[in-house]
């Protein structure tokens, strides 16, 4: 059994029951798991590594909900870069369309890069169009190069143009080869064990790209299994009048006719969400995963973030797709979501003196839908808190920096008041990912250039 002693943190941030910040504090990790957490006076005085952490804040890794890892190859495209939602896709899928197994290899393992050296410890991530014989499993495969935990949908299109929806036909796959290959995949990788660092979820892209038959049909499948499932909803007004015109419905009612809420669901986005929508997110269960980047890039609107959260409903982070934030910075992201939610809070009033001024989102809350929240929104209990017997996943930033200088009176609410930096430091399962600002044992400059070669290729066609 391997042993790991952190001690001697300038701050140790638990996120657990009690939300303790714990000045000097250590930890001590065994085979992947915290044993103890506390003084340094609580510690084993023994371990296989002892790493001192003076000058650095420790706290939980971070969590992305809601990615499309590769869309990192059609970054700042000229034609995408001033439109909203239904037009941005439009412009991109016949560039989509030209991907092959490897771009999805070479997205992926530029994502998870990005991600880890922002502080992911567990993403998430919706790959849903499949053309020219790629695969999830190419994602699967090539996430194993950075090692951070990975909860990998099974996404899906099946509404084509001739159909009725917004993608072209030759991205839709049909209905039979979804729900077939989704089986194969769980029943391959799906590990729901304490601890997996592998967990497969079933996500149809949006109303206005599947049929109501394949929602109805992948929710039984994911219940039957016991997988989570995963869409976009109510992102923007086109896709409110979407679903008026085609179903009849709002974005949520269309959702509870075709079995999608419950506990075992979360949504991107979740915009244009009225309060009593809201109290069906809070009554069933549903989780949200903020994209604020996207949301203001795409002018989708602002997400009723301080609202969800005072009705208990579960938000976690995500940086969205990578053509419709172009970063994959999630701490920067959850630095993104106090500042929108404050703007929100302005246009309706905070600015203004009175008893009903709109709260304004702090930093630790942020900091809490990035880590604890990000956990309950995917459905994990073992992660997103540094606590006796969850899972080994932490992060460290050295507080000896320019960007923190004149801020160390509160170095946790520094990590999203002042400008996000990289990782010093992550571990996940026990086992070191960043160290010294580095990833572990990849070439990050050798595989930047093969991304930009397969980004070129894809754009000139």
């Amino acid at each position: 059994m391997s042993t790991l002693l952190l001690k001697n943190a300038t701050v140790l941030v638990t996120m657990d029951d009690d939300r303790r910040e714990i000045p000097g504090g250590s930890l001590f990790i065994r085979d992947g798991v915290i044993e103890r957490v506390g003084q340094i006076s609580e510690m084993p005085s023994k371990a296989d590594e002892i790493v001192d952490m003076n000058d650095m804040i420790v706290l939980p890794g971070l969590v992305n909900t809601h990615h499309h890892f590769y869309q990192t190859l059609t970054r700042a495209l000229p034609g995408a870069q001033n439109a909203n939602l239904f037009h941005w896709l439009t412009t991109l899928y016949p560039i989509w369309a030209r991907m092959n197994p490897d771009d999805i290899r070479i997205s992926t393992k530029t994502a998870m890069a990005e991600l880890a050296l922002s502080g992911c410890t567990t993403a998430s991530d919706h790959l849903y169009l499949f053309p020219n014989g790629s695969r999830l499993d190419d994602e699967i495969e090539a996430a194993q190069a950075i090692g951070i935990r990975f909860h990998a949908s099974r996404g899906s299109m099946s509404l084509g143009q001739s159909k009725g929806g917004l993608p072209p036909d030759s991205v839709v796959d049909t209905e039979e080869e979804i729900l077939r290959d989704s089986i194969r995949l769980i029943e391959r990788y799906h590990d729901p064990s304490p601890g997996s660092m592998l967990q497969i979820v079933l996500a149809p892209c949006s109303p206005f790209s599947v049929s109501s038959a394949l929602m109805k049909e992948s929710a039984i499948l994911a219940r039957e299994y016991g997988v989570h499932l995963h869409t976009h909803l109510a992102e923007t007004q086109d896709e409110e009048a979407f679903c008026m015109d085609m179903f009849g419905y709002r974005p949520l009612a269309y959702m509870q006719s075709v079995g999608w809420v419950g506990k075992d669901v979360w949504f991107a986005h979740s915009v244009w969400i009225n309060d009593e929508e809201l109290q069906v997110y809070a009554r069933e269960g549903c989780g949200v995963a903020h994209c604020p980047s996207s949301n203001m890039r795409l002018a989708s609107g602002i997400a009723p973030i301080m609202k969800y959260l005072s009705a208990g409903v579960n938000v976690g982070i995500g940086v969205d797709g990578s053509a419709s934030n172009d970063s994959s910075h999630l701490l920067s992201e959850a630095r993104q979501a106090m500042l929108l939610s404050r703007l929100g809070a302005g246009i309706s009033g905070a600015s203004l003196s009175g008893e009903d001024v709109p709260p304004l989102m702090a930093g630790r809350q942020a900091l809490e839908s990035a880590t604890l929240g990000g956990a309950k929104v995917l459905g994990r209990d073992d992660i997103g808190a540094l606590a006796v017997g969850m899972q080994a996943d932490l992060i460290a930033f050295d507080l000896n920096q320019l960007d923190y200088a004149g801020a160390l009176v509160d170095p946790v609410a520094a990590l999203l008041f002042c400008n996000p930096q990289h990782v010093d430091l992550s571990i996940v399962n026990g086992k070191f990912i960043v160290r010294d600002g580095h990833l572990v044992d990849f070439d990050l400059n050798k595989h930047i250039l093969h991304h930009n070669v397969a980004a070129q290729r894809l754009v000139n066609g």
